[in-house]
């Protein structure tokens, strides 16, 4: 802070600041008149009334800005005590005013110049008592160097106090806005983690209820049996769609934050997925090697949803005649899940975050995780997709 420049802006400052800033001013004036009208009967010739009205006023002229030019208004009020000092009756200032300059410089400014306004302030005092001509030295210099340090430690008590009040204050304000911050990130992983679960889980559904449609529907003439099957199952898996999609939403309606106790899918589930797949019509190989007892939930749900999101887009874009194949590999150290099929089409990875190749990438990638997906050769597509486990967690 420069000692020149402006702490405060006139403009933007608060009336009661400005009437106490005033009353400060007052209360200087009237203590310079009372000592400069009263406190010299010693002396030869007391100034007369007017200039003491004179002497006053130009001490605390200054003192209602102090708080906005703290520099120069200390400077102008250690001025007008120097000059009074030389006065033709050897004229002394009271030091009220000196003091509410010093007390200001200590509070607002740095602590190099608030130690450098007090030395001044000590030294103005032993001019004039200088002038006074004292013949106690020792005691002239103790009480000046008294008095400007107790103003200099009050000044510096109210600003340390002021900095640390301060600095409570925007800490607060800088919790408020982390807790905030991690609010919003908190709501944005629910909000991502729910719709990949929506896509994952109603997407594959309706695939399944499209498929199982169209097979009763072709059969429905030439093998009513086997169409009241398709539609049995299409009922089955519609049940099945609105059973999770209430739960999703349970997980939006419940207060406490707690999901509700049906368990989520996992390696033990891939039975029945494939077997639903394969009454839709898609013909699916399941190969599985190693076995790990103690594979998180978590790493279990990933790798169901990969899989279930692989399937269903072979049962979108794979064409008919075509068949697809699951293997499985667990070790203490990592899952490796593959998924191919030889369709003739190809999945398109969406554009859109959260969905399709885009959702099992962040759902891989949170266990630290790698997914490639591409064409094989000739013929179809293949998601390849490997989760690390923790070493420790898994001995």
């Amino acid at each position: 802070m420069s000692f020149w420049k402006p702490v405060e802006d006139p403009g933007t400052r608060p009336l009661p600041s400005w009437v106490f800033d005033i009353g400060c001013a007052v209360l200087a004036f009237a203590a310079s008149l009372a000592y400069f009208s009263f406190g010299q009967t010693t002396r030869p010739a007391a100034p007369s009334l007017a200039a003491s009205l004179i002497v006053a006023a130009l001490t605390a002229l200054a003192l209602p800005l102090r708080r906005v030019w703290p520099g120069p208004v200390f400077l102008w009020t250690v001025l007008a005590a120097a000059l009074l000092a030389q006065w033709p009756a050897r004229g002394e200032l009271f030091p009220v005013a000196l003091a509410i300059a010093l007390y200001t410089v200590a509070a607002t400014m740095r602590r190099a110049e608030a130690f450098a306004a007090a030395v001044l302030v000590a030294g103005v005092i032993l001019v004039v008592v200088g002038q006074d001509g004292t013949r106690h030295w020792g005691l002239a210099i103790s009480d000046a160097g008294g008095f400007a340090a107790v103003v200099l430690a009050v000044g510096l008590y109210v600003s340390t106090r002021r900095a640390y009040l301060a600095e409570l204050s925007d800490r607060a304000g800088r919790l408020e806005r982390e807790r905030d911050q991690n609010s919003a990130l908190a709501a944005a992983v629910e909000r991502a983690r729910i719709a990949r679960e929506m896509h994952d889980s109603v997407a594959h559904h309706l695939t399944m209820i499209v498929a199982l449609s169209d097979g009763a529907l072709a059969a429905v003439t030439r093998a009513p049996a086997q169409a009241a099957d398709a539609i049995r199952d299409v009922s089955r898996t519609a049940r099945e769609a609105l059973a999770e999609t209430r739960r999703l939403l349970g997980v939006l309606r419940d207060d406490s934050g707690e999901e509700l106790r049906q368990p989520l899918p996992g390696l033990a589930d891939l039975d029945d997925l494939l077997g639903r797949v394969r009454a839709a019509g898609l013909p699916v190989r399941y190969e599985r090697r190693g076995v790990h007892p103690d594979l998180p939930p978590g790493v279990q749900l990933a790798v169901f949803r990969l899989v279930q999101e692989a399937l269903t887009n072979t049962m979108k874009h794979a064409g008919p005649g075509a068949s697809a194949a699951v293997r499985l590999q667990l070790t203490p150290r990592e899952v490796h899940v593959e998924v191919d099929d030889d369709g003739t089409g190809h999945a398109g990875e969406p554009g859109v975050p959260g969905g399709g190749l885009t959702g099992m990438r962040e759902r891989i990638s949170a266990f630290g995780g790698e997914l490639e997906c591409g064409p094989r050769d000739p013929r179809g597509w293949r998601v390849t997709a490997r989760l690390h486990l923790d070493p420790a967690g898994a001995s």
